[in-house]
């Protein structure tokens, strides 16, 4: 089971001789197999501290331990998925996902690629390269490429901002169908978002942030029944308690 642990930490960044702090004083543990949206203000330091859970960047202060040691670096165990696609353009879309594995055996990548090319709605595709892919394709063949490793936590930075809202709601619902199958990784979703509506129907339990400097306003458990409906008063009533500690 994973376990991650956020304890105390801080970032201050120094820029033109001035210290401008990011985060403060934040604690976060997650021991359990549960899906975890991040949600503040613009500029609270949400890209920070999920840099920083990705070995990305370090804190200036306190300390991040992933299985009971410090996070000193990336960890193969955590893989992200990002807002811009990042995928390589003169590559197709199966050696796309393929970059994921190059440390793994041909044998072994050739059937990693392939399960997740299927898992994740992408057959027929796999010889297609970017550039004949719409958004919404591009974007599963970045998540394709993270769940190849089948880590312990994927995060998703803003993965369905940049996607239309029937388009972004479909990709959502075949993560949440994968994820609920409890045989397979990963144990922790991380969602990054500015969409509220979209942290409570994605998110077991959702973490405010306040304005910055970053630190924690809330953290609280989404109590719905799955699948959730929007419709639903109680869906609602979440969505504006969270506004309201927003703003």
């Amino acid at each position: 089971m994973v376990e991650l642990s956020i304890r105390n930490v801080s970032k201050v960044y120094e820029t033109d001789g001035k210290s401008v702090p990011a985060l403060e004083d934040v604690t976060i543990r997650i021991t359990k197999r549960e899906s975890v949206a991040l949600i503040g203000p613009s500029g609270c330091g949400k890209t920070t501290l999920i840099r920083m859970i990705a070995g990305l960047e370090k804190p200036s202060s306190g300390e991040i331990r992933f299985h009971g040691k410090p996070l000193a670096g990336p960890d193969q165990k955590i893989m992200m998925v990002f807002q811009s696609f990042a995928l390589l353009p003169w590559k197709t879309v199966y050696e796309n996902i393929e970059l994921a594995l190059l440390d793994r055996p041909e044998d072994e990548r050739r059937k990693l690629v392939n399960k997740y090319i299927n898992l994740i709605g992408l057959q027929g595709f796999a010889e297609n390269y970017p550039r004949d892919l719409s958004g919404g394709m591009k974007q599963r063949v970045g998540v394709a490429r993270a769940l190849c490793r089948e880590p312990d936590i994927l995060i998703l930075d803003e993965a369905f901002s940049g996607l239309d809202q029937l388009t972004a709601r479909n990709l959502q619902n075949e993560i949440l169908r994968y994820y609920q199958n409890k045989r397979m990784k990963p144990d922790v979703l991380l969602l990054i978002t500015h969409n509220i509506q979209e942290a409570v129907y994605l998110a077991d339990r959702v973490i405010v942030l306040s304005h910055r400097p970053g630190h924690i306003k809330a953290d609280m458990r989404i109590e719905l029944d799955k699948p959730k409906n929007m419709r639903d008063r109680r869906f609602q009533d979440y969505v504006d308690e969270i506004t309201s500690l927003i703003t």
